[in-house]
This record gives C-alpha cells, structure tokens and sequence, in this order.
C-alpha cells in the first residue's frame, strides 16, 4: 500500500496545490507499485517515496522541480521483470542464431534449414553442447539462466564465476567427453554479465600493462591448460562471446576496439575469434547531453539536458572522485559529476545503481569539498 504520508510530505516538499498533487499522485503510485519499490537496496522501511522525499529536500526549493521532473521524464528504471526477459532471450535470440549459422556453413545449407534434416538438427544439438557458459559476476543471474533454459542446456555447461578451479575444469572436460564422445570440447566460449556503460573495465592496458576481466580469464584459462594438458575443455583457438545483458552502444563500440587490441597484445592467447553480444542495447540518446570535455562543444539535445547538467555541476561533491581517484584515473577522468568514464546515464538497475549514472541519483558524501550529496537510490560500491 502506498504510504499516503510520504504523498502529503512529497506535495510538502513540492509546493505542490491540490490540483497538481492530484495529478502527480497518480504518477507516483503507478511508478512506485509497477517499479522503484522493487529496488533491492532502499533500506529498512524506505522505499521510493520516502527516498524521494529526502533526496528533494536537500535541493534548493527552485531547484526541486528541475529535479522532480528529471525523475519523471528522463530516468530509465530496468526492473526485475525486464532484466529477467533479457536473460531468458539469451539463448534463443543471441546463441541460437550464431549457432544456426556456424552449423549453416559447416553442412553448406542456409541457417533457416537447419532444422529441416536429423542430420542438420543433432549437429546444431552438439554445437550447443559444446557451447561454454561463465558468468563474471553476481549479476550474470546463472541462476535465472539455467532455470529459463532446463532440458536445452547442461548443468555441465554453466559456471557461476570465472574463479574455476583444475577440479571443475576436469569436471567439465569429462563429463563434455561423455556427452559428445572422443576428445570432445568447448568450441565456444560465452563470458556473460550484466551491465557495461563504458566497457572500459572489461580489458585495458594502462602502463601497457593487460588488467580487467578478460586477462583474469585469460591468466585462469593459460593456467589450467599447462596443469591439466589432454584434460583441459577448451578447444585451440576457441571463439570468445563477450556477451552483456544490457549495454550502452559507447560501451559496445568501446569493446570491439579493446578487445581488437587485447587480441594483439596478449601473449599466446588462447581464444582465436571475439564477439561482442547485448541482449538489450541502449540508445545513443539515452545519456545525458553534456559539453565535450575535449572539445568544448554541446552535444545536440544539451539545451533540452542544461537544467539538470547544471544540477550535476552545483550538487557535486569532489571528494567523491578523491575516493575513487585510482579508478576514475584510469578512465582519464579530472571529476566525477557525470559518472563513471564521463558516461552520464539517468539509469537505475533493480539491483544496483551503475556508477556511470550520474551522481546526484547514488553519491552519498559528507560534503568535504564541495555540496553534501544524498542518494535517491542508494549504490553498493566495491570502489571505495
């Protein structure tokens, strides 16, 4: 039941008359109940209202309708239930075409007859068999995966995390051989997670030094090829599916360059092809228009965006950055007003808030050097 205080309190805070609060609460009911009460980290007896209340307080009075009508016209909220029918597209409109397509060439007939001979059908079965899953990271829902895709995928396929030990690589490998017989392996690799906004996290070079996720799966993988040798799953040369749920297209096109170059510079790789795969690709006009560091210039839709880019300016902390200089650094950044690697998203995830949305919606500081910042939806950060 929505809390009919937190209503009168944002009408309050609003200077809202009856006419307007009548409007408004209609809004705030359908999006509270459809949406943001769903949001995993609202504290202890707090949900989306009694947030809002809070966060609009610490705005200047003429400045809390710029902020109210941001979070009604421009924020983009990806719930459970959405981010859900993502992952259960996956399989069928990510994997099963590539796959189609690979067994398509294999047997010289189009993807679209695949299914038209046994033949045809029991090779794109063993191709989908020989298809490895990894998730990154707690937000690549193993769970909800293996769930959407019972009886189609093997237990044996999927692995929660990166982290594989030599005793589950031989796991793997055996039970592949059982499967599909002979010295059987994985021909495909899938590393999948939730969100990327930049992709610069995923593989970078600083000091021309290899960090991020794919080296780690890399050092992982080269690692368990020495000790295991006949034993190790992986094919020579396997194709590697950087596959994300939910991406930006700066964060896809960022991949296809880093990977391009991580493909030249890491030593005695083991995978041959990349590909880089979204189950949901965000528009380009998503992010929030700001000025272009470099170049001074306004993006097209920045007149439509000034008021809240203004905000983002005048309620910024800078000790944020300082707490994560290290990383903010690495993405070539001098603050952190727009978030993350300058991304500037009006984006929330059901379960956490990506630090490239931008930081008048998550930061949470004391105001050391700069405006004390309060956080609508409160952010876990492993950063600092």
């Amino acid at each position: 039941m929505i809390n009919t205080l937190a209503l009168n309190l944002v009408a309050d805070v609003m200077k809202w008359d009856n006419e307007v609060a009548t409007e408004e609460y209609a809004w705030l009911r359908l999006i509270s109940t459809m949406k943001y009460d769903g949001y995993s980290d609202f504290r202890a007896g707090i949900r989306f209202l009694e947030s809002l209340v809070s966060w609009l307080r610490h705005f200047a009075e003429a400045d809390r309708p710029i902020a109210y009508r941001f979070i009604k016209t421009r924020l983009v909220y990806i719930s459970t239930l959405e981010m859900q029918r993502v992952i259960e597209t996956f399989i069928p409109e990510t994997v099963t075409p590539y796959l189609r397509g690979s067994v398509g060439d294999e047997l010289g007939i189009k993807p679209y007859e695949v299914w038209k001979t046994a033949e045809a059908a029991a090779a794109f079965r063993r191709r989908l068999r020989g298809c490895l899953f990894v998730g990154l990271s707690d937000g690549s829902r193993i769970d909800v995966l293996r769930r959407a895709n019972a009886g189609r995928l093997s237990q044996e396929q999927v692995v929660p995390m990166m982290n594989v030990d030599h005793d589950k690589w031989k796991s793997l490998a055996d039970d592949l051989k059982e499967a599909l017989g002979g010295n059987a392996r994985f021909s495909d690799v899938y590393l999948i997670d939730d969100f990327t906004a930049s992709g610069t996290t995923f593989i970078r070079f600083p000091e021309g030094k290899p960090k991020g996720k794919l080296h780690k799966f890399e050092k992982i993988v080269q690692d368990a090829k020495k000790r295991l040798k006949d034993d190790f799953p992986l094919a020579e040369g396997y194709t590697i599916h950087i596959h994300h749920y939910v991406s930006t297209n700066q964060a896809h096109d960022a991949l296809v360059e880093r990977v391009t170059e991580a493909s030249e510079k890491l030593d005695n790789k083991s995978f041959g092809r990349a590909l880089i795969t979204e189950g949901m690709l965000l528009p380009s006009d998503l992010k929030i228009a700001t000025i272009d560091k470099a170049t001074r210039v306004a993006t097209p839709t920045y007149e439509a965006d000034e008021p809240i880019v203004d905000l983002c300016g005048r309620y910024y902390d800078h000790d944020l950055y300082m707490r994560l200089e290290k990383h903010c650094t690495e993405a070539g950044q001098t603050d952190m007003k727009y978030g993350y690697a300058d991304c500037a998203l009006p984006l929330i995830l059901e379960h956490n808030t990506p630090n490239n949305a931008i930081p008048i919606l998550w930061a949470e500081t004391d105001g050391k050097l700069g405006h004390r910042m309060h956080p609508l939806y409160f952010r876990r950060d492993r950063h600092g």
